[in-house]
């Protein structure tokens, strides 16, 4: 992992080859980071991408997912998918690396989301802990399909909600 310096501006730049899926060989170059350390952050998390090993974080595999997921649904269904990703599951293991999840930091997490309120300080409805606990799960079993996770984690520490969704009530005249 080489990263070198650009003497006319002070930043830092990284060059390198890869093979692709295809199984051609290319070269990418980056430019423009502050340090050197970031450059070669940079180029071993592209590398992991490129590789799908998982001792990549947990964000990183998010992107992956996203590049493969988003062209196979709807853009109604990505949407509230990408939201509940970006609000709920993101903050929560971005930084973590995807083979070191266990099955008990999936349930601090569910704990988690059950303590949390809405706008009018109600808890959230078990029809949406259960949406939660579906996107969580569609990330992991993406992970053991394609990329040879070992086990799914979420899976282990079970489900959160209920899928019966609360019948509407309403008067009529």
């Amino acid at each position: 992992m080489a990263a070198f310096r650009n003497k006319e501006n002070g930043s830092w730049y990284v060059q390198f080859r890869y093979t692709d899926w295809t199984g051609e060989r290319k070269q990418k170059f980056k430019r423009g980071f502050a340090t050197k350390r970031e450059a070669q952050e940079w180029e071993r998390a592209f590398l992991m991408q490129k590789r799908a090993d998982l001792q990549m974080e947990f964000g990183s595999f998010v992107e992956l997912y996203i590049k493969d997921m988003q062209p196979k649904l709807r853009v109604s269904t990505w949407i509230n998918k990408e939201s509940i990703i970006k609000q709920k599951i993101l903050p929560y293991f971005a930084k973590r690396k995807m083979a070191e999840i266990t099955p008990k930091d999936i349930l601090d997490w569910q704990n988690e989301m059950r303590k949390l309120r809405n706008q009018r300080g109600e808890p959230y409805s078990d029809a949406y802990l259960r949406n939660l606990h579906t996107q969580i799960n569609a990330i992991f079993s993406h992970a053991v399909k394609y990329y040879n996770l070992q086990v799914n984690p979420v899976t282990k520490a079970g489900s959160m909600g209920s899928k019966d969704k609360r019948e509407m009530q309403f008067w009529t005249k």
